[in-house]
């Protein structure tokens, strides 16, 4: 659903004009639509999230939509991409490298992407044990993509994550959704798949690109068979 400024105006508790002076300042990310700014209900709750604001509960109830298409791990994996010896000597760096390597559109504010991990970072570590980390925010980080992406990194040098298990940080799946309902939906799938030893293995041994899309096709079909989806398997990546 695109919201109007008079939605935006209500679900943030503002006044109509707070909106619009936002919008002109930069501030709040809008959507210019036959003249009508147009804003995305994930984005603003990610904005107003961040900024520690009081909103309507009417922002987290996001309606159903067939537009959106049901995350499938392997499809993430393959629009995000898996990429090796990503630089990084510490946790400020190693997720600047890994914002890099996303495949996001030209418009991303990739150093506020930056700014919003590291800030959930200093709450809580996404480091997750045996290495890995999930770098996420305390909602889930939603862009304006035509859809879900997974992206891995794997560290040139392992760096401090402050994990519990406390070993360093090699590999780090990050999460880009245009919903919040998409994200989630992912997110569930990555950790059915980080619970699988052979995928995990792959991962820990940092196997070729086609390994751990296979890996990850055999997870995805265990997934289906599991819930009674569909159990047809993402076309290969060329």
């Amino acid at each position: 659903m695109q919201l109007t400024v008079r939605d935006v105006s209500s679900l943030l508790k503002v006044s109509e004009k707070t909106v619009y002076r936002w919008v002109n300042q930069g501030i709040l990310p809008a959507y210019r639509v036959n003249d009508q700014y147009r804003f995305n209900r994930a984005e603003l709750l990610e904005w107003a999230t961040s900024r520690k604001m009081t909103v309507s509960p009417e922002l987290f109830d996001e309606p159903e939509s067939d537009t959106v298409p049901i995350p499938n791990l392997v499809e993430a994996l393959q629009a995000g991409g898996i990429f090796y010896r990503v630089g990084g000597t510490d946790r400020e760096s190693a997720l600047r490298g890994v914002v890099e390597h996303m495949r996001l559109p030209e418009e991303v504010d990739r150093e506020f992407l930056l700014r919003v991990l590291l800030a959930r970072e200093t709450l809580q570590s996404t480091g997750i044990g045996d290495g890995i980390a999930i770098p996420h925010v305390r909602n889930p980080i939603v862009l304006h993509v035509p859809r879900p992406i997974v992206t891995l990194c794997f560290l040139e040098t392992p760096v401090e994550f402050g994990a519990l298990d406390g070993k360093p940080v090699f590999a780090l799946f990050s999460l880009i959704s245009p919903t919040v309902r998409a994200h989630l939906r992912l997110l569930s799938r990555l950790a059915f798949a980080l619970s699988d030893a052979g995928f995990k293995n792959v991962i820990v041994q940092q196997a070729a690109r086609d390994v751990i899309l296979e890996e990850a096709r055999r997870v995805q079909s265990a997934m289906a068979q599991r819930s009674g989806e569909s159990a047809s398997p993402a076309p290969k990546q060329p």
